[in-house]
């Protein structure tokens, strides 16, 4: 059996993806998340074979859940579901470890087949993404010759990164992940530093780069009421 946690913030995709998967009958699915967090937790207590989880989600995007449960959970192999089919979205999806990227308009057919070669440790991107896609990573990945700044976020920090991007306050972070605001203020500045980063500007502008937030939260999260803090 090839065991399977779901993550997704709406209840009713869930159901819809563990009808479709367990319609296999060597499919199981062991756990849902529906949020980042959980899914890292989650995929982290269960071990399962496959993670299959959204792109964007709140709390953490599936693009930083990808990197955490490479690390925590190893030999669970990520299949990214995402409505977004341009190259910066699948460049950090595969960059962050993932097997497979889906786009939401596939066939079932299609996510069955991203499980099954995300299993066998096989790539998988949707089409039209495939091999354009993949041939402009291994491009851009050869091209590099520094270490990416992100890559020098701890954890916490990439999780305040997140939350910062999505328009939470320091309390509300602080709740989320159970530590002081004062905690978070500390990551927060750390986090800007290492990516040198000035003000909430930057840091919008920055994530959505990244693939953290989706183009059309621009403007949402533009016109939150969020301090424009400095670091130094």
């Amino acid at each position: 059996m090839i065991s399977i946690v779901l993550a997704d913030d709406h209840h009713i995709v869930r159901h819809g993806l563990k009808v479709l998967l367990e319609a296999e009958t060597d499919f199981n699915v062991v756990g849902e998340a529906s949020d980042g967090i959980e899914a890292v937790n989650l995929t982290e207590s269960l071990q399962p074979n496959v993670l299959v989880t959204d792109l964007m989600m709140g709390g953490m995007s599936g693009i930083e859940v990808t990197y955490q449960v490479v690390k925590r959970s190893p030999k669970t192999a990520v299949v990214i579901l995402s409505m977004y089919g341009n190259e910066a979205y699948v460049h950090e999806a595969l960059r962050a470890g993932a097997r497979a990227y889906v786009l939401k308009d596939s066939t079932s057919e299609e996510l069955v087949r991203a499980v099954r070669e995300a299993m066998l440790g096989h790539r998988y991107l949707s089409p039209p993404l495939s091999e354009k896609a993949i041939e402009a990573y291994m491009e851009k990945s050869a091209e590099a010759t520094s270490l990416d700044p992100y890559e020098t976020l701890t954890i916490r920090e990439r999780e305040v990164l997140h939350l910062v991007s999505q328009g939470y306050t320091c309390a509300e972070i602080a709740e989320k992940l159970f530590i002081s605001p004062r905690t978070v203020e500390v990551h927060r500045a750390n986090m800007m530093r290492k990516l040198d980063l000035r003000n909430q500007t930057q840091l919008l502008r920055y994530a959505l780069q990244r693939g953290i937030i989706p183009p059309e939260n621009k403007c949402e999260m533009s016109e939150k009421n969020i301090p424009e803090e400095t670091t130094g």
